[in-house]
């Protein structure tokens, strides 16, 4: 009873000390996880605008994503938060669905290829924490929407946080240079205030950082033991040279 009181206690200081400028945390690389897998699903018709509605990161897609961002829509649906990437005026790679909407605790959708730089920070703004303070965050970081009408009465589903920590997990675990996470408001605080006081930073800080790392499954546990005992073989590239010397 009296740690439930002060569990309860230190939420509502959470809550009540809540500034999402301040939302950051790094990712250690010692924690990174190995893999991670997120349901997602493509946003319907959605990729022709999501390849006119972003650029190229004018660097390796893998090695230089360093940062991921948390936003949150000031809307009610993602239907109505997609529209921005039909109409060319904004792009982000995921949207995790709202709690009235049928798709909520079912999958996330994913709304722009993760290769390319999408639109959902300002070119101009930059942080001395983020990329060592340069400009254009666009092409090192990954965008996260999350649907919520930024009002005091709309909350965050315990789901859509969970959904949310599972998605930079997968990152983590996908690019290996990734360091931090950070909130769009962090980054343009005189004109941004999302994802807003309501998310549970706190919460989703510890869901990232310390999350059990999911179990191997058989068969690629099975490929890895393979890969140990069997002698080393050939492929078609071996008789051209390494594959260095072929690309």
């Amino acid at each position: 009873m009296v740690a439930a009181l002060a569990d309860f206690k230190a939420a509502g200081k959470e809550v009540q000390m809540a500034d999402p400028r301040s939302y950051y945390f790094d990712l250690p690389a010692r924690q990174r996880p190995n893999d991670v897998k997120i349901n997602e699903e493509w946003f319907p018709d959605i990729k022709p605008a999501a390849l006119r509605t972003s650029k190229s990161r004018g660097r390796d897609p893998i090695k230089g994503v360093k940062t991921v961002v948390i936003h949150a829509t000031a809307g009610s649906s993602s239907a109505g938060a997609a529209s921005v990437i039909f109409n060319g005026k904004a792009s982000f790679h995921w949207l995790v669905p709202d709690e009235n909407e049928p798709q909520h605790g079912h999958f996330v959708w994913a709304t722009c290829y993760e290769s390319r730089a999408a639109y959902h920070v300002r070119k101009s703004v930059f942080h001395p924490k983020i990329n060592s303070g340069q400009k254009d965050i666009n092409r090192i970081s990954l965008g996260i929407e999350i649907v919520n009408a930024q009002l005091s009465s709309d909350t965050f589903s315990d789901w859509q946080v969970e959904a949310t920590a599972v998605i930079v997990r997968y990152a983590w675990a996908k690019y290996p240079n990734l360091e931090n996470v950070v909130s769009h408001a962090m980054l343009d605080p005189s004109r941004r205030t999302d994802p807003g006081s309501n998310f549970p930073w706190g919460r989703f800080k510890r869901l990232v950082l310390d999350a059990k790392e999911e179990p191997t499954s058989t068969l690629v546990a099975m490929a890895r033991t393979t890969l140990a005992s069997e002698p080393a073989g050939s492929c078609c590239m071996d008789r051209r040279g390494s594959a260095a010397e072929t690309v």
